[in-house]
């Protein structure tokens, strides 16, 4: 029967039934429809709902039993769909959020579809079992959501080349198993995300091994902290962006690193010395920053192979002996580096050496090839240095070296060939045909062994080749061999033929690969989707002295259409599919809406609830944005402060009293109670309420929430046991300070600011940072505290507002007093201040004597510690060495100059104090919570203070010395 005439009859019959019936045969559909087909109905109506939203879709995918009717890129596991393989198949689309209800899916691959743009749907972090995330070379566009953290079970995370937007998740450091990670070639910004404690980031991807990054917008430094002896990186690759700051040391901790690519940034500053131990590293790319210090020794490099350091702005230098040192280099580019003194001739005669590209410095003398030059060498090109006379070695070297711009030419040189530039360039490698070419149809291609046919197409793009000479016949032969070998594995395969290789703008060599087809003129879709598959998942493995690449397919067009399914007892299911679809469908459609109306109605709810607690009788516009923050009772707080007792009173001031409570849960927190008449009014309760619940740092108080109840204004903190910075100070709370503990206060504090102002979003100014509002966790961490009078600096693009002043005086920065015009150097101001109470215990501000102008009065730069010690707080250690702390006066002077334009961000401030503690010898990316486990891991109470043994802050390692280890 004709299956649109039997719809057309079901429909009239349908018209015809009543209610009792429509329930009978709805259910009666759905039995028939469960026992049918061989897809989980979940699956299969997620799968259809794809289906619908997509444009090209494989030509059999028809009906509505993907696994039942083997669908084109769809596997299954007992009904249940385990993996989307749709490569290069032309698809059009989105990708919807209707992918989350595939929850056993393991494998994502989209890759080379250039027609799904949109963005990533937020729910695709509940695939809990998604191993493989392949959207390679597709339009995918906007941030890539942080949900992706979610995906636990991820090993392979390949996004690159799209166009997403907006930061790197710092979420992508929850994925512990994760072995690949490449977001190349988009359109990120930000900065590389670290953990801080309260936050992950990548340095917790211990067990990857690729860091691609390169070709973004990607700002800031490269953190230390983003490197540790414990990872397992061969790749780390973030050229092509605009980062800034210094390489940082802890890079030479990554000794299985072999691919460094940090060319094409802002980069300053000297490269690290302990570089050399990278032993295993095989191409270096530092070219076109800003580097200085002397050219970095490679000496220990042995396993160098590529080598790129051009345009920089090294000290001038001799010829470096890692010259004749490095056996396994093919490429030198050292181009405008100051360098100068004579080549020795023993570089030269490295067997692998291909290419030396030194141009623009000042080499001089002869130039000497030497006798036992590299067979492999095809060019030297030393334009615009001071090459006086050139020496050749016995057999004549006849290849490729360019003298132009040097005193053996501008004298008229005796051969003139080494002083003109051939405009020949090296012929573009083409596979050679292996028989008689024969005509082809004008749509189709001629393979390397003359069949006409539709070749797979694409660009391979390799990262970091170690090989420079374009010309070398042998290199790609090696290559197709490997390609065609690996392919046919997998997918009937006739050969396969390189085109065209070139370096193209971001140092990348690229080369157009053809695929063709094996006994047939054309790929099946299942060969397409196998070929994609094979290149983006990484399954072909190149030679290695092709380095890390990545694959572009082009659509293929040409695609032979899969045959329907054969099988005889396929029919029925269809029918019942055709009829029992709609109305499973429906009956799913309904279901999520019940749920989602019931989530909505709990969301309601819940909300409703937490800000039940404000009264009635208050306006909208005076709740806080809630952000997190949990909304406590009266009751549950006077229960929690055992009826706000005296035992658990630690604090006080203007607001009201600061009491130590225990929630039901047993959480340690601290509940700021304001009394009637505070000076801390609602604005300022929002207000901290508001900024504390969507900030996030280790040195920076956290929110355990707040009460509006019964008349009551009362914020819930985390408990810092040891009190305020002044406390410490002024010895009230028994803590002795030493010079190295006050550095890691100041540093904590200064990353705590430094947060505030340059990652939070909008900016947020502190307003009244001073000693009591630092306070010391169990370990001595600092912790930035009391956000009351916080003003978030928002999108004003002069970079200030103007508001009332408010502040502490002692503290208060003069220009904001006078002109209202708030902005982060004001708290810059306040923090030097801080700098300078640290050091000498006093208050600023004290009948008349202000700190400030006391100091530099007193300060002699002639003299010892500047001549201060009558000022100094004698318990900072005075007559022991005080490492940096000339530099640490200096930089508080910085901060306290009269003109905000004179004072420094406090991210220049972070990086001097880590400068100074360095000069104090004490590691300032040490952990502190590392550095007192010793001293506390026997004890039983939290409140404990963890002194016992004075020699447990005093170490600089990142590891308790051994005597300290708890026992």
């Amino acid at each position: 029967m004709d299956l649109l005439l039997l719809d057309k009859r079901i429909n009239w019959s349908l018209r015809l039934m009543n209610p009792g019936c429509w329930v009978f045969l709805l259910v009666l559909l759905i039995q028939v429809l469960v026992i049918s087909a061989e897809t989980d109905p979940q699956d299969a109506a997620a799968l259809n709902s794809l289906a619908s939203l997509w444009e090209n879709t494989p030509s059999n995918w028809i009906g509505s039993d993907p696994c039942g009717n083997n669908w084109v890129g769809i596997s299954c596991t007992n009904s249940r769909v385990i993996s989307i393989t749709l490569s290069s198949l032309g698809l059009i689309g989105t990708l919807s959020g209707d992918i989350q209800s595939l929850n056993e899916l393991q494998a994502l691959d989209l890759s080379y579809n250039k027609g799904l743009n949109g963005g990533i749907p937020a729910s695709i972090g509940s695939l809990s079992k998604l191993v493989n995330l392949i959207l390679v070379g597709c339009s995918f566009s906007g941030k890539i959501p942080p949900e992706i953290g979610n995906l636990a079970r991820l090993v392979f995370l390949s996004l690159n080349s799209n166009s997403f937007t907006g930061s790197i998740p710092e979420t992508v450091g929850n994925l512990s198993k994760l072995y690949w990670l490449d977001m190349a070639d988009n359109k990120l910004t930000g900065t590389i995300p670290v953990s801080d404690g309260n936050k992950p980031g990548l340095d917790l991807l211990t067990h990857c091994k690729h860091f691609h990054f390169g070709v973004n917008q990607l700002s800031g430094t490269i953190p230390s902290k983003l490197f540790n002896s414990d990872m397992r990186l061969i790749h780390v690759l973030f050229d092509n962006n605009n980062l800034m700051g210094s390489i940082p040391r802890t890079l030479g901790l990554v000794k299985p690193l072999e691919v460094l690519r940090l060319d094409s940034n802002s980069l300053s500053g000297p490269v690290p010395s302990n570089i050399n131990n990278l032993t295993k590293v095989a191409e270096l790319h530092l070219a076109n920053n800003r580097l200085t210090g002397p050219l970095p020794n490679l000496s220990g490099m042995t396993a160098l192979s590529f080598v790129d350091m051009s345009n920089n702005s090294f000290d001038a230098s001799d010829v470096p002996p890692w010259f004749s040192t490095l056996p396994s280099l093919t490429s030198l580019y050292l181009e405008y580096l100051k360098i100068e003194g004579q080549l020795p001739s023993a570089l030269f005669s490295f067997p692998p050496l291909q290419t030396a590209k030194l141009r623009g410095n000042q080499f001089n003398g002869t130039l000497d090839i030497g006798t036992d030059y590299s067979s492999s060498l095809e060019l030297i090109d030393l334009r615009d240095n001071d090459i006086s006379q050139i020496t050749l070695g016995g057999g004549g070297f006849d290849k490729g070296i360019i003298l132009v711009g040097n005193p053996i030419c501008n004298q008229g040189g005796t051969d003139l060939r080494y002083c003109k530039i051939s405009q020949q360039s090296t012929p573009a490698y083409s596979t050679p045909q292996n028989c008689v070419p024969i005509p082809c149809p004008s749509d189709e291609n001629l393979s390397p062994n003359c069949h006409c046919a539709y070749p797979y197409t694409g660009t391979l793009y390799f990262r970091s080749p170690s090989f420079s000479g374009l010309g070398n016949v042998t290199i790609y032969q090696i290559l197709e061999d490997a390609l065609k070998s690996s392919l046919l594995k997998q997918v009937p395969v006739d050969s396969v033929s390189l085109q065209n290789p070139f370096v193209d703008p971001d140092n990348n060599l690229a080369i157009t690969l053809q695929v063709f087809p094996g006994a047939k003129d054309r790929f099946n879709e299942i060969d397409v989707y196998t070929l994609g598959f094979i290149l983006s998942n990484q399954t072909f493995k190149p030679p290695s002295l092709f380095g890390p690449y990545y694959f572009i397919g082009e659509g293929y067009s040409a695609v032979r259409v899969m045959a329907p399914s054969s099988k005889s007892n396929r029919q029925n299911v269809i029918i019942g599919a055709s009829v029992g679809g709609a109305a499973l469908a429906f009956l799913l459609t309904g279901f999520v809406f019940v749920i989602r109306r019931r989530r909505k109605t709990r969301k309601v709810e819940g909300k409703s609830q937490s800000i039940a607690s404000w009264g009635r009788t208050k306006s909208s516009s005076s709740v806080p944005l809630l952000k997190g923050a949990r909304s406590f009772t009266f009751e549950e707080l006077r229960k929690c402060t055992n009826n706000f007792s005296e035992a658990n009173d630690i604090g006080n001031g203007s607001y009201g009293k600061v009491y130590r409570g225990i929630l039901g849960d047993g959480q340690l927190v601290a509940v700021k109670r304001a009394q009637q008449g505070s000076t801390q009014g609602g604005l300022e309760f929002n207000t901290e309420i508001e900024l504390l619940s969507r900030v996030h740092h280790k040195n920076l108080v956290t929110l355990a929430g707040f009460c509006n109840d019964q008349g009551e204004q009362m914020l819930v903190y985390e408990y810092v046991p040891n009190g305020t910075l002044k406390e410490s100070l002024s010895g009230k709370s028994g803590i002795r300070l030493d010079w190295k503990r006050r550095l890691r206060v100041a540093l904590g504090a200064a990353r705590g600011l430094a947060y505030l102002h340059e990652l939070a979003d909008p900016p947020i100014v502190h307003r009244d940072i001073k000693s009591t509002n630092i306070l010391l966790d169990d370990h001595l961490n600092a912790k930035v505290s009391d956000f009351g009078l916080s003003k978030p600096l928002g999108d004003d693009a002069k970079g200030y507002v103007t508001t009332q002043v408010k502040g502490t005086m002692g503290y208060l920065d003069p220009e904001y007093y006078m002109t209202q015009q708030l902005t982060e150097k004001s708290d810059v101001y306040s923090f030097g201040v801080l700098l300078l109470e640290i050091i000498t215990a006093k208050k600023p501000l004290e009948r008349g004597r202000y700190i400030v102008r006391e100091l530099r009065v007193m300060m002699d730069k002639r003299k010892d510690l500047y001549g201060l010690h009558e000022l100094l707080d004698p318990a900072i250690g005075l007559g022991t060495t005080l490492g940096g702390f000339e530099k640490y006066v200096d930089l508080a002077i910085k901060c306290v100059e009269e003109s905000s334009n004179d004072r420094p961000a406090m991210s220049e401030v972070v990086k001097e104090i880590e400068n100074i503690m360095q000069l104090a010898g004490i590691n300032p990316n040490a952990d502190s919570a590392s550095a007192s486990l010793s001293c506390i891991g026997s004890r039983s109470s939290p409140l404990h203070h963890p002194y016992g043994n004075e020699g447990c802050f005093d170490y600089s390692g990142g590891q308790p010395p051994s005597e300290l280890e708890p026992k």
